[in-house]
């Protein structure tokens, strides 16, 4: 008999591979909103006499997220391959959904920042996890691409957010920026419910019959029974760090700490530092808007390069693009001007982290992708702890503010070198 999770892409009017597609794209965008959504509301959080939260302790709040994000990739690197990546996408958007319900409520630094921290351990799940998912259900020579793509609706549910708080802000409450992020989750949870299972994941557990008719849909090759190695030795990282991959592994780590440092620390402050450089908060949250809306472009311009050239070309042209826009934006030039390298800058910014992945998912062989992009992410959450708190501690130092942009100059500059050093894949193309 045919498993549920096999079929259900059948009762669908629209193809397998498109449903699959868009389901993960509005898992993203849930994901991309519930990470933006806390730099947006920093300003007004600040404001707000009721929480009493002062700079230091908003970058500790901001840096919770990647505490939570690197339990939670740990937790999708152990267990992918026991429970499935389907089981795993349905309890990380349950996870970070919660938290945001308790950030509505939140009276305090202790109950925000267990909402923020519940947050991060549910996309610490459901990122690495969606993005090994979507490679495993592409075709090879669109790996890059899918995932890009994918990624590029983190980036819209990003963007949404400082829109939405350019339009209420500060008129009505914080607040309701977070519970705006809870409502998608109805639509979310019954498409993530009706994904076909990985045909690796099939394939692992026996059910190899089952796996075929996947492949067979989504015109795949069939995939191995077995893997090479067990994924699952020391927690998922026994295959990682043997056979020929050790150096790769560790050149990952350290590219995605440099990415999502960027990430957390920019996202969490950068409203806050247009501010202080001079800029109201309206313009300060469209330059924001301005941002991920060259986030998903790139992504998805970025992604269908990547499989022409190589990921790993874009990846190091990403990181120096954020790199060169850094220092060009300290030197604050006119608005137009800065609305524009903030379009660029998303690129290289978020855009070196997305496609860092696709970087991954392509170099890894197929038994251990979603082991190695899980535990490159759960690393790379240091990054995410630093980023914030680096903000915070810039910020409040008295410094000039060329200083916050030149904090996160330097691991963009490192993020390009860490990737460039990674050496030529035997089973993938780089």
């Amino acid at each position: 008999m045919t498993a549920p999770s096999v079929i259900r892409p059948r009762v669908t009017r629209v193809p397998a591979n498109t449903f699959i597609l868009v389901a993960a794209w509005i898992v993203s965008s849930l994901e991309g909103y519930d990470l933006a959504v806390y730099g947006v509301t920093v300003p007004s959080i600040l404001g707000d006499p009721s929480l009493g939260i002062d700079k230091a302790e908003a970058g500790t709040i901001g840096s919770l997220v990647g505490i939570g994000m690197l339990i939670g990739a740990a937790i999708a690197g152990a267990l992918v391959h026991r429970t499935g990546p389907r089981r795993l996408l349905l309890a990380g958007t349950t996870l970070f959904t919660l938290g945001m319900a308790i950030c509505t409520v939140a009276g305090g630094v202790p109950s925000f920042g267990a909402g923020r921290l519940v947050v991060g351990l549910g996309l610490g799940v459901v990122l690495p996890t969606i993005n090994a998912y979507v490679a495993d259900l592409s075709d090879p020579g669109h790996r890059s691409r899918n995932v890009a793509l994918i990624m590029s609706g983190y980036a819209a549910g990003a963007l949404l957010s400082p829109l939405l708080g350019t339009a209420l802000l500060p008129d009505v409450s914080y607040r309701w920026l977070y519970v705006i992020g809870v409502i998608p989750v109805f639509v979310a949870i019954p498409l993530v419910l009706r994904l076909p299972e990985s045909p690796f994941h099939l394939s692992r557990t026996g059910r190899v019959a089952e796996a075929r008719e996947v492949e067979e849909r989504l015109g795949l090759a069939p995939s191995e029974a077995e893997p090479a190695a067990d994924p699952g030795r020391w927690l998922g990282l026994g295959s990682l760090l043997t056979g020929g991959l050790t150096v790769s592994t560790v050149l990952f780590w350290a590219m995605s700490f440099c990415g999502l440092l960027l990430v957390f620390g920019i996202s969490t402050w950068l409203p806050s530092i247009m501010q202080a450089a001079g800029f109201s908060l309206g313009s300060a949250l469209l330059q924001t808007a301005a941002m991920w809306l060259g986030v998903g472009v790139g992504a998805i311009v970025g992604g269908r390069i990547a499989d022409a050239l190589g990921a790993k070309r874009v990846v190091v042209v990403a990181f120096l693009v954020g790199t060169l826009s850094l220092i060009a934006m300290s030197t604050r030039p006119p608005t137009a001007v800065m609305f524009v390298l903030m379009f660029i800058s998303g690129f290289g910014f978020i855009g070196s982290q997305i496609l860092g992945n696709a970087f991954i998912v392509t170099r890894y062989p197929d038994a251990v992708r979603g082991n190695g992009l899980a535990w490159a992410l759960s690393i790379g959450r240091f990054g995410a702890i630093v980023g914030p708190s680096l903000g915070a501690f810039v910020l409040s130092s008295g410094a000039d503010i060329e200083w916050a942009f030149y904090a996160f100059a330097v691991p963009a500059l490192v993020g390009a070198f860490a990737a460039g050093a990674v050496p030529r894949a035997r089973t993938a193309a780089a």
